[in-house]
């Protein structure tokens, strides 16, 4: 029962710049990481970048030095700061929760995606 808000997204030129944000809501046991995966037309969901509740964060190497994983103050907020935007870059970009369950259980929560979409 965990519902997601993603915003942010939108058309931009290459080298630009946009800043995506996410907040879920609903009860969630122990959270593990966030993180923002991106899926671009007839390819896989991907990394792009995650961040543990620690603190570490971790990239794919196709946006390291471009792009920056934040966590909000409050704890169900996660941001991803994309610099110098790429054609390559175009896809749906997806927040996620990795967290355990009441049960003890590994389990993912989606968000419903948000467009990101770089050309000239």
């Amino acid at each position: 029962q965990v519902q997601f808000v993603e915003s942010g997204g939108g058309l931009v030129q290459p080298g630009g710049s946009l800043r995506l944000s996410c907040a879920h809501s609903g009860s969630i046991f122990s959270i593990y990481a966030m993180g923002w995966y991106r899926q671009a037309p007839g390819k896989q969901r991907d990394l792009v970048a995650l961040i543990t509740r620690n603190g570490n964060t971790n990239y794919a190497d196709s946006v390291k030095g471009r792009f920056t994983i934040s966590r909000g103050n409050a704890k169900n907020t996660v941001y991803l700061q994309m610099n110098s935007l790429k054609p390559e870059d175009t896809a749906v970009y997806y927040c996620n929760v990795e967290a355990e369950d009441y049960s003890g259980d590994n389990v993912d929560y989606w968000g419903q995606g948000t467009q990101v979409t770089v050309s000239s």
